[in-house]
């Protein structure tokens, strides 16, 4: 089978994907390794003007740094993420992969956090114990082996609605922060989360399972690919929005067409032949983010983002395509902000090591469990941008909570410029009496409001989710956070990695190996950890 397919793509038979992101990137890298294709019948269209999706990092000296957020890499969870990326060299080191360039900065910087959470009087708390009551730990074994079928639309907190104490406990503070769940979150994404990492729950005070790159993602991840994919003469069209997919009226689903907007014209049309592909990332978690900075709010732009769009276009064309109703529907509940603090020298970054007791790089997060705004930061090794001079430092952080007025700065979160943002955090520090100082030496703090941050984790319906290749597919699959992977967790590098080489293998039909999902939860050890976490 394999020699065949090699064989027939010696012709022109073309592949499109819908999307710049991580996802669409691998899966070209998966074309060109594993598929004998040209990188010259590989076409990327990307909205923006830059590749990467949710993968970022951007900004300079001058202008000051920004991280949107940032993606808590997993060494025993990324399965075909680490497997990809050790195809890939490194930049700065071509002899070696960038699974080697990661893994072994992760190793030099190893992570075990002292501050994971602090009070409103600025101490920080003994979270060795995750604070369970019996009926916490009852709900939670009661969880873990319900059926997934049982879970549509169901909510944490329908779950734990017999003991909100749940919401109260260490552990919540910790796990919600660290993977950005709200007590309206799904409570399928929890279930999947709580089994896929089971061995983080032993060790979810010090985050000493978090894996990080040497710089953001952006630099880290993308450009790497990036750089490899040019190798191979792979085509990006920036700047170029897909508007509508054409079906063929015969059963089953076939893309015949792509409708796109570039420079201004809008009735672009790129007629599909037989034997072409279509791979559509079909929602995007930063669609619709807004940067703000210093003295300006980032706005909140609630409309129904790019990707959505065209996903509710062809769902509506074709069954078995999904329905993005519950996860771009309801900005309020999935929207969250993050801040880049960009520093003139490191007094500031000084200051925070010596409070938190963790050299930057190695802390992971701090989370302000008072906060109105559920306010958390992060403090990566420096440098974290490859133009960072050797004067310079950068921060980032976020709030889950942006409707909220501060326990400082009597505004909402969302409604905040960078500076007051700063200043609300330099008080939850408990720090004011040096808040001229530290702000003298701002550089900029730059806002950014992320309106479907979280809608991944939006309650739903197990049919919500399409197939990565629907059922009945000659020639679309779909890869995003939004698809159907079973077992797995969404909001992490891996599912776009294994996404792609899903939908790769199987349109070719191609016979190899996708790395199956590690089943941590039916390891015996991890288990009893677990177990013994829960009475701690």
């Amino acid at each position: 089978m394999e020699a065949n397919m090699m064989e027939q793509n010696k012709d022109n038979r073309q592949v499109y994907f819908v999307g710049g992101g991580l996802a669409s990137l691998a899966g070209a890298a998966y074309l060109v390794r594993d598929c004998g294709f040209s990188g010259k019948n590989i076409h990327v269209l990307e909205g923006m003007n830059i590749l990467g999706g949710s993968n970022d990092g951007a900004g300079s000296p001058v202008q000051g740094f920004v991280c949107r957020g940032g993606r808590m890499l997993n060494e025993e969870t990324y399965e075909n993420f680490w497997e990809l990326f050790n195809s890939i060299p490194s930049i700065e080191q071509p002899d070696i992969s960038v699974t080697d360039e990661i893994l072994a900065f992760d190793h030099e910087h190893p992570t075990h956090a002292n501050a994971r959470l602090i009070n409103k009087d600025g101490e920080v708390l003994d979270v060795m114990s995750m604070g369970f009551n019996t009926a916490d730990r009852l709900a939670i074994g009661k969880l873990m082996i319900a059926p997934e079928e049982k879970l549509d639309n169901l909510r944490i907190c329908d779950w734990f609605a017999h003991t909100p104490h749940f919401f109260e406990t260490n552990f919540w503070y910790m796990w919600q922060t660290t993977f950005a769940f709200q007590k309206w979150s799904s409570l399928f994404e929890f279930r999947r989360y709580m089994n896929r990492m089971m061995f983080e729950f032993s060790r979810i005070q010090t985050l000493e399972g978090v894996t990080r790159t040497r710089y953001n993602q952006y630099e880290s991840v993308i450009l790497p690919l990036k750089a490899y994919l040019d190798k191979f003469d792979v085509d990006f069209g920036l700047k170029c929005v897909v508007t509508d997919l054409d079906f063929d009226e015969n059963e089953g689903i076939t893309v015949t067409a792509i409708h796109y907007t570039q420079d201004g014209i809008t009735d672009n049309l790129i007629q599909l032949h037989e034997g072409d592909l279509c791979i559509v990332t079909n929602g995007c978690m930063t669609d619709n983010a807004t940067l703000g900075d210093l003295h300006t709010a980032a706005p909140l732009i609630a409309d129904k983002p790019m990707s959505g769009e065209l996903w509710a276009k062809i769902a509506a064309k074709k069954e078995g395509l999904g329905n993005p109703a519950p996860f771009f529907g309801r900005p309020e509940e999935t929207n969250w902000e993050s801040f880049t603090v960009t520093m003139q020298g490191n007094k500031l970054l000084k200051m925070i090591e010596k409070y938190s007791r963790n050299v930057p790089g190695s802390g992971a997060l701090m989370t302000f469990k008072d906060s109105s705004w559920l306010m958390s930061i992060v403090v990566a090794a420096q440098p974290h941008f490859k133009d960072q001079p050797a004067d310079q430092t950068i921060f980032w952080g976020y709030g889950l909570y942006t409707d909220k007025v501060g326990d400082y700065v009597k505004k909402p979160m969302r409604d905040c410029t960078g500076e007051e943002m700063l200043i609300e955090l330099l008080h939850h520090l408990h720090f004011e009496d040096q808040l001229d100082e530290i702000l003298s030496d701002v550089i900029n703090v730059i806002p950014c409001m992320m309106p479907y941050i979280d809608a991944q984790f939006q309650p739903r319906k197990m049919t919500d989710r399409p197939a990565v290749v629907p059922a009945g597919s000659t020639n679309l699959a779909m890869i995003s956070q939004f698809v159907e992977i079973p077992e797995d967790m969404v909001f992490t590098e891996e599912y776009s990695v294994r996404a792609a080489r899903i939908a790769i293998y199987t349109l070719l039909g191609l016979d190899k190996k996708i790395c199956p999902v590690t089943p941590h939860q039916y390891d015996v050890r991890t288990l009893f950890k677990a177990f013994n976490t829960t009475y701690r």
